[in-house]
């Protein structure tokens, strides 16, 4: 069995919680110089970019010297770097802390903030904004949750014990509540369990239902329902693919409310465009901690805004 590489800490500082990008230079490849490397594996970077870097010193080794870009191309070396961190609009929305202790940050996480720096999204995360306001640069995150679903999100304290944390979720061992509010439908008999195979293609914002074994498990139930022709629905998924709660949701004929993929897609509104966000939200986490044997319950109290003020949500 071969045996895995132990990557050396990062040996620059954090920038605004944001961890430092860490390249390891390929085993096989034709490039004489780590330089060399780094402007063909970040084309995609301003021209000129990558050469700023190395001549201000900014690609570091492990040691925390700064590396040249002629410097002699070492197959399994490490190299640190800040990437140029893109301007976002802030979240304009608070993120509530429901639970701290030595192993675990719980947070209800509100609509439209990503919970880890990905793409376009960096600062303006649950991640980086918990590590510049509670000064826990160690935090890492044990799960994710969609950009546009508000709820709760399970962090880890100590960089030790997030794979145990990590594996829960992997094994399904967290039992996970959703809300959501969409439209009624009296015809539609639940409570039911849907059970499709459902399909994300890399490039592809929507994910979609295929013929074949079924890979998402969803239990959906109708909590309540009233007059203007809404209703509030229970969904505990036994599987997490993505876009799962959406894509099954508008699969039996009631789209969940604010959805801009499902069951047509419309695509992200622009930058800055906090309205109407999705009916979504995470209310649940239950499950054993793997590190205290305690058994954990979580409860987001946060209430989904077309149920208790439609007007307001819908912007009338």
């Amino acid at each position: 069995m071969r045996r895995r590489t132990r990557t050396p800490p990062a040996p620059l500082p954090q920038r605004q919680g944001v961890d430092p990008v860490r390249v390891r230079l390929p085993a096989d490849g034709p490039w004489a110089t780590v330089g060399g490397h780094l402007v063909e594996r970040l084309s995609g970077a301003a021209p000129g970019a990558v050469a700023a870097m190395f001549e201000a010193g900014q690609v570091v080794g492990a040691d925390g010297r700064a590396v040249p870009a002629d410097a002699p191309y070492e197959p399994g070396m490490c190299v640190w770097f800040h990437r140029e961190l893109p301007a976002e609009v802030p979240v304009p929305f608070p993120l509530e802390v429901v639970h701290r202790d030595a192993h675990l940050v719980v947070v209800d996480k509100p609509h439209f903030l990503a919970t880890t720096p990905r793409g376009t999204h960096v600062t303006e995360t649950a991640l980086a904004r918990l590590r510049r306001e509670l000064g826990v640069p160690t935090l890492g995150a044990a799960h994710r949750l969609d950009r546009l679903t508000a709820g709760l999100v399970l962090f880890t304290v100590r960089p030790e014990e997030r794979g145990a944390y990590q594996t829960l979720f992997r094994d399904r061992r967290v039992r996970k509540v959703y809300e959501a509010v969409a439209p009624y439908d009296p015809a539609l008999a639940l409570p039911r369990t849907v059970r499709s195979r459902i399909v994300k293609e890399r490039g592809v914002l929507a994910a979609h239902e295929v013929p074949g074994e079924p890979n998402a498990i969803t239990r959906v139930e109708l909590v309540e329902h009233r007059a203007d022709g809404l209703a509030r629905y229970r969904l505990t998924p036994a599987t997490g693919q993505t876009h799962q709660l959406r894509v099954h949701l508008s699969a039996l004929g009631v789209p969940i409310l604010g959805d801009p993929l499902y069951p047509e897609g419309t695509g992200p509104g622009p930058a800055g465009d906090f309205r109407r966000p999705l009916q979504l939200l995470a209310r649940e986490l239950e499950f054993t901690d793997p590190v205290t044997g305690v058994e954990r319950r979580f409860r987001s109290t946060r209430m989904l805004q077309a149920w208790s003020s439609y007007p307001d949500w819908a912007g009338q």
